[in-house]
C-alpha cells in the first residue's frame, strides 16, 4: 500500500485525519495510524474511519510478538514499536489502499521511519520532548526532517522562521519538490466556534490553528491526485470537542506550549464572556509551568488533577505550581466538585493531558455516573 508518513510537533494528528477523511471520500480504502489513543488502543488503528476489532487487534498482537520472540533482540519492542508493527501487518492484511502514518516521537528515529513514502508531510514544529529531541527549534526541526526521503516530494505546514530553514535545508540537500502551506492562498476564510471554512473547504474542527492544518492537508490531497473537499467528513475526538451543553463543556488535549496557546485563543475569542472552569492535569514530562501560565490565567475557577497514569503530575503539585486552585484525586473527583456547582451557562473546559481528555470523554459515556444533565452531542 501507499504510505503517507506525517511528522511534527502540533496538528499532526489532526492533519492525518484531514487526509484519511479526503481519501476515503474519494472512495480510497484508507488505513490510519495515529497515538495516543483516548479511550481504547484500538483507536490507534484505523481502516476508511473505523478502529480495527479487539480481535483483529489481538490478532495482529500475536503476529508481531511471535516475530519478535523470534529475533535475537537486546530488548523486546516497546508498546509503541510494537503497535506501529501491528498497524503496518493490519493494513496489509485488511487490503489498504493508502495508509496515513503519524510519527510518535521525533521522525529521523521514529518506529514509524521504516516506511517506504510516496508523501512525507511535516505539520508545525516547535518546542515538545525536548530531553529527547533537543532543547532549540532548529534541533528538533532537524528531527522531524529525519522523515524525508530522496525524492519523495513533501508537504510543510507554515513554519517558525527558525524551523523552516532547518526543513528547506533538508529538502534541498535530498533535492525534494516541496510544496508549502505558506504559499496556500486563502479565500473566503470564516470562522466560528465549531469549525471554518475557506476555498471552498469546510472545516468540521474548531479552532483557527485547524485552518493551517486543512491547507496542510489540502496540499497533501492534491500531491496525491485527491480534491480537498472530503476534509468536510473529518472526525478527531478530543480537540476543542463540544461533548454536552449546559454547561458547555469542551475537551482539548493542548498538551505542549503550542496546543496551550491554540486553545488560550479560542478561549480568548469565543468564551470571554463566561464563567470559565479549568480541569487541568498534565504529565511529568511536559512543560507543564509554561502550560500553566498560558491557561491559568484564563480560569475563572482551577481544578487541578491527574490522569490515571504513574507519568501524572501530582494535583497538589499542579495547585502549587497555580499558586491558587483546588486538587481533585482523580477525573471522576473533578467533575463531581465542578458538577455540584457549576450554572448551566458556564463553561467547563478539560485539557493539558490527552490521557485526562480521554477518561472524561468516557465517563460522558457512563450515564449513571456522568454528573451533568446535558446529553452527548
Amino acid at each position: 500500500y501507499r504510505v503517507i508518513h506525517v511528522a511534527g510537533t502540533n496538528g499532526k494528528g489532526s492533519t492525518c485525519a484531514m487526509i484519511a477523511a479526503g481519501l476515503q471520500a474519494a472512495r480510497v480504502r484508507t488505513g490510519l495510524f495515529t497515538s495516543p489513543h483516548l479511550i481504547e488502543p484500538t483507536e490507534r488503528i484505523q481502516v476508511d474511519g473505523i478502529p480495527v476489532s479487539e480481535a483483529l487487534f489481538s490478532r495482529a498482537f500475536d503476529v508481531i510478538h511471535q516475530a519478535a520472540s523470534a529475533l535475537d533482540l537486546d530488548a523486546h519492542p516497546s508498546y509503541f514499536e510494537t503497535v506501529a508493527a501491528m498497524a503496518f501487518w493490519l493494513f496489509r492484511e485488511l487490503n489498504v489502499q493508502t495508509a496515513v502514518i503519524e510519527v510518535g516521537l521525533g521522525g529521523r528515529l521514529d518506529a514509524t521511519n521504516v516506511v517506504d513514502p510516496v508523501l512525507t508531510v511535516i505539520t508545525p514544529v516547535d518546542l515538545d520532548h525536548q530531553i529527547f529531541l533537543g532543547d532549540t527549534i532548529e534541533q528538533i526541526a532537524a528531527e522531524k526532517a529525519g522523515i524525508l526521503k530522496h525524492g519523495v516530494p513533501a508537504v510543510f505546514a507554515r513554519q517558525r522562521p527558525d524551523a523552516e530553514a532547518v526543513l528547506d535545508a533538508r529538502a534541498t540537500e535530498l533535492g525534494i519538490r516541496v510544496r508549502r502551506a505558506g504559499d496556500f492562498e486563502i479565500r473566503d476564510l470564516e470562522v466560528d466556534a465549531r469549525g471554518s471554512r475557506f476555498s471552498g473547504i469546510e472545516i468540521p474542527l474548531a479552532g483557527e490553528h485547524q485552518v493551517d492544518n486543512a491547507v496542510t492537508a489540502a496540499l497533501a490531497l492534491e500531491e496525491l491526485g485527491v480534491p480537498p473537499a472530503g476534509i468536510a467528513e473529518t472526525r478527531w475526538p478530543g480537540r476543542l470537542e463540544h461533548i454536552s451543553p449546559n454547561p458547555d463543556i469542551v475537551l482539548d488535549g493542548a498538551h505542549n506550549p503550542a496546543g496551550a496557546r491554540a486553545l488560550a485563543r479560542y478561549l480568548e475569542t469565543y468564551y470571554s464572556g463566561r464563567k470559565r472552569w479549568m480541569i487541568f492535569g498534565a504529565m511529568r514530562d511536559k512543560a507543564v509551568a509554561e502550560m500553566g501560565g498560558i491557561l491559568f490565567p484564563l480560569a475563572h475557577e482551577l481544578i487541578l488533577t491527574a490522569a490515571d497514569s504513574p507519568r501524572s503530575t501530582p494535583p497538589e503539585e499542579l495547585a502549587a505550581l497555580a499558586g491558587r486552585g483546588r486538587a481533585a484525586a482523580n477525573v471522576d473527583a473533578a467533575l463531581q466538585l465542578v458538577a455540584g456547582e457549576a450554572e448551566a451557562d458556564d463553561a467547563i473546559i478539560i485539557t493539558g493531558s490527552l490521557f485526562l481528555v480521554g477518561e472524561a470523554r468516557a465517563a460522558s459515556y457512563n450515564r449513571n455516573s456522568w454528573p451533568f444533565s446535558g446529553a452527548w452531542s
